[in-house]
C-alpha cells in the first residue's frame, strides 16, 4: 500500500510542477453536448464520455464509424463479413440495441428490424463533425434504447469562408473511395453539401479459410446538404437532409456459405430541423427539434447452381417521426434547469418469402406503429466551480405498455490545482418492445413490458504536464432484468437477466518529444443470469473479456507523420447456429497492427496511405465470416 500512495503522491506533485498548456485549456474546456443535452464543459462531467473530431478522424485516416468505434475504450464492434456487412456494436458488454444512436439528436435505430438496433455498416464520416460517445445508461434524457450508452454523430456545419475539398482513396480488392464537399456562407445563411461514393469487390463473406471463393462486393453513395438561417443573435434554424443507398452481396450463414445471388440493398434518409430561441439575456433557451427518418430494406436470394432449390424475399420498410422541445433556464446562478416533452411515433412493415427443400413459407408483418409521449427534466448544480451535481428525472407514456419512470444522479468533483476529477453515477434505464415484439403474427406478444436496468460506475481522471499527459480509470456495473425472450410457444416474453461488470482504462500523451499516442483497455465481464437459459451462468456470446487498443504517432516536422495502431481483442464466444441445439464455440484472440503515414506538400495538397493488418493476421469476429487479410491503401486531399 505504500508504494500505492507514493506513486499517487509523484502523479499529483508532477501535476502541481508543470505550468497549464494550451493543450489542457482545450481539453478541459471542450464542450460536450450529448452527456446533458446541453454545451457542457469536459472537466464538469461525471458521465465517461469519449469524443473523436474531424481532425482525429483525419489524422487516424478513418473512413467509416465502425472503423472510428473501434478505438474506443469500453466498445466493441463486430462485422460479419468484412466492410460493408451489418456491423454491431456493444458498449460495455451490453447488447447493440441497447445503444441509442443519434445523428445530429435524432434517433436513427431501426424501427423495422426486431430489437431496435442500429447498423453501423453504411456510415460514412466525410460529413462528420464530432463523434461524442457517452457511457452508462442515458434513458432519462434519452429514453428507450439508452441502457448501455448514446452515440451522437454530429455533421458539419458552414464556415466563414468558401471551401471546396476533394478526396480520393484507392487500395486493395479494386477499392475506391471519393467525396466533394462545399462549404461556406451567404449574408444569413451558412451551408454545407457533401457527396461521397464507395465501392469495393470485397471478400467472401462466408469465411475463405473453409474453402468459400465468391467475393461479396459492397457499394456506397450518400448526400448529405446541411443549411443554417441566422437572422439575429437571437434565433437560427438549421436543416438536414441525409440520404444514403448501399448495395451488398452476402452468403449464408454457414461454413460452407457462398451464395452467388444474396444480395442486400439499404436505401435510408434522414429529414431534420432544429430552430434554436434565446430569450431574457440568453436567461431562457430553447430548441425545436423536427424529424423523418425514413429506411427501406430488400434482402433478395435467387437460385444459384450451390443451392438450386433455395431462394429468399425479405422487404422491410421502417419510419419515425419524432418532436422535441427542450428548454434551458439558467434564472439562477448555480443550477441550469432543463426541461422538455418528446412525441415519436414509429412505423414498421416487412415481407419475408422463401422455398426451400422443405416447400414454401412466407411471413407478412402488415403495417403497425406505435407512439410514445415523454417528459424529462434534469438540474445541473455547480457548487464553487469544484463539486459538480446532475439530478434527472424522466416519464415516458408508451401506447402499449403504459408509463415507465427513470431517474439519473451524477457527481463530479473538479481540483483545480492538481487538475484532478473523481465522477460518479447512477442510473436507470429502459428498452420499448420492439414494432416486431409486439406485434409479429407468429412471435409478438402486445402485452410485453420493457426491459430494465440499473447501473452505475466511477472513476478518476488525471492531467499531468500541463495537459499533455492524462489518464482516466473507471469502474461500472449494468444489471438488465424482464429481458426479452421466448416461450415454449415461441410467443415474446419479459424473462431473461444478464449483468455486465468492468474496467475502463484510456492513457493519452499530446505532443510529448513529437509523440503523440493512447493506449486504452477494457476489462469486461458478462454473465447471462436467467436460470432457464442454455447458457446460465456464461460469459454473454461475442464479448471479448479482454481487449485493448494501442496508438504511437510521430512527427518528424509539421508536414510528415507516421502512425502504428495496434488493437488486440481477447478470446470470446459465439454459437454455431449450424447444428441442433447451437453449440457454443470460443473464438480465439487476435492482434491487429495497422502502419498509416500522411504527407503535406502545401496547404491545399496532402498525400496519404496505410496498411492495415500488416502481419495478415487470420481471425473471425463473427463464427463462419470472413475478414480482410493485409491490403494497402494510398489517397490524396485537395482544399481549395
Amino acid at each position: 500500500m505504500k508504494k500505492i500512495y507514493i506513486c499517487l503522491f509523484l502523479l499529483l506533485f508532477s501535476a502541481t510542477s508543470f505550468p497549464q498548456s494550451d493543450t489542457l485549456k482545450t481539453t478541459l474546456s471542450e464542450i460536450i453536448v450529448t452527456a446533458n443535452r446541453t454545451e457542457t464543459p469536459y472537466y464538469t462531467l461525471a458521465s465517461s464520455v469519449s469524443v473523436l473530431t474531424q481532425k482525429d478522424l483525419k489524422e487516424r485516416q478513418i473512413n467509416t464509424v465502425v472503423d472510428a468505434l473501434r478505438e474506443l475504450p469500453g466498445v466493441t464492434v463486430v462485422e460479419q463479413g468484412g466492410p460493408g456487412k451489418l456491423a454491431s456494436v456493444f458498449i460495455r458488454g451490453a447488447s447493440p440495441n441497447h445503444t441509442l444512436v443519434l445523428i445530429d439528436g435524432t434517433e436513427m435505430n431501426n424501427p423495422s428490424s426486431p430489437d431496435n438496433a442500429f447498423d453501423f455498416s453504411y456510415l460514412n464520416v466525410n460529413d462528420i463533425d464530432k463523434i461524442e460517445i457517452v457511457r452508462g445508461p442515458q434513458s432519462t434524457l434519452y429514453g428507450s434504447e439508452a441502457i448501455a450508452g448514446v452515440i451522437n454523430i454530429i455533421t458539419k456545419f458552414g464556415s466563414p469562408n468558401k471551401n471546396f475539398s476533394f478526396y480520393g482513396e484507392g487500395g486493395s480488392n479494386n477499392y475506391y473511395r471519393g467525396n466533394v464537399s462545399a462549404y461556406g456562407n451567404y449574408n444569413k445563411l451558412n451551408y454545407f453539401l457533401s457527396f461521397s461514393r464507395n465501392k469495393t469487390d470485397g471478400i467472401s463473406a462466408a469465411d475463405s479459410k473453409y474453402g468459400n471463393t465468391e467475393k461479396d462486393g459492397y457499394s456506397n453513395n450518400s448526400f448529405t446538404g446541411k443549411i443554417m438561417i441566422h437572422p439575429n443573435n437571437n434565433f437560427n434554424s438549421s436543416f438536414l437532409y441525409k440520404y444514403t443507398k448501399s448495395n451488398n452481396d452476402l452468403d449464408q450463414n454457414e461454413k460452407l456459405g457462398d451464395d452467388p445471388n444474396f444480395s442486400y440493398k439499404v436505401e435510408e434518409q434522414l429529414f431534420s430541423s432544429i430552430s434554436k430561441l434565446e430569450l431574457f439575456n440568453k436567461k431562457w433557451k430553447q430548441s425545436l427539434t423536427a424529424s423523418i427518418m425514413k429506411r427501406i430494406s430488400k434482402a433478395v436470394d435467387l437460385p444459384d447452381e450451390i443451392r438450386p432449390n433455395t431462394s429468399s424475399n425479405n422487404y422491410a420498410n421502417g419510419v419515425r417521426y419524432s418532436i422535441d422541445w427542450q428548454n434551458n433556464f439558467y434564472f439562477l446562478s448555480n443550477n441550469l434547469i432543463t426541461v422538455g416533452i418528446e412525441h415519436k411515433t414509429e412505423k414498421a412493415s416487412s415481407n419475408y418469402s422463401s422455398t426451400s427443400i422443405f416447400g414454401p413459407y412466407q411471413s407478412i408483418f402488415p403495417e403497425q406503429s406505435v407512439y410514445t409521449n415523454s417528459l424529462y427534466a434534469q438540474d445541473q448544480i455547480n457548487v464553487f466551480n469544484k463539486l459538480f451535481t446532475s439530478v434527472g428525472l424522466r416519464y415516458d407514456n408508451h401506447q402499449k405498455f403504459g408509463g415507465e419512470l427513470t431517474y439519473r444522479i451524477t457527481q463530479a468533483f473538479y481540483f483545480d490545482k492538481i487538475k484532478t476529477k473523481f465522477k460518479a453515477t447512477y442510473g436507470t434505464g429502459f428498452k420499448a418492445p420492439s414494432l416486431f415484439y409486439l406485434f409479429d403474427p407468429a412471435y409478438g406478444n402486445p402485452s410485453l413490458k420493457p426491459e430494465k436496468s440499473k447501473g452505475y460506475d466511477f472513476g478518476v481522471e488525471q492531467f499531468l504536464l500541463g495537459g499533455k499527459l492524462s489518464f482516466e480509470l473507471n469502474y461500472y456495473s449494468l444489471m438488465l432484468t424482464d429481458m426479452f425472450s421466448f416461450d415454449e410457444n415461441f410467443k415474446a416474453i419479459n424473462v431473461a437477466k444478464a449483468s455486465m461488470k468492468g474496467i475502463e482504462f484510456n492513457l493519452t500523451g499530446y505532443r510529448i518529444n513529437r509523440f503523440n499516442f493512447s493506449i486504452n483497455y477494457t476489462l469486461t465481464n458478462t454473465k447471462d443470469e436467467y436460470v432457464k437459459s442454455t447458457d446460465y451462468n456464461l460469459p454473454l456470446l461475442r464479448r471479448p473479456k479482454n481487449q485493448a487498443f494501442l496508438l504511437v504517432g510521430y512527427d518528424f516536422n509539421t508536414d510528415v507523420n507516421l502512425q502504428l495502431q495496434v488493437k488486440y481483442v481477447g478470446e470470446r464466444y459465439d454459437k454455431d447456429f449450424t447444428t441442433y441445439p447451437a453449440q457454443r464455440t470460443k473464438l480465439s484472440s487476435y492482434t491487429i497492427v495497422n502502419l498509416l503515414s500522411s504527407i503535406k506538400i502545401s496547404d491545399n495538397l496532402e498525400f496519404y496511405g496505410r496498411i492495415q493488418n500488416l502481419f495478415n493476421a487470420n481471425y473471425e469476429e463473427v463464427l463462419y465470416y470472413g475478414t480482410l487479410g493485409r491490403t494497402f491503401y494510398l489517397g490524396a486531399g485537395i482544399n481549395l
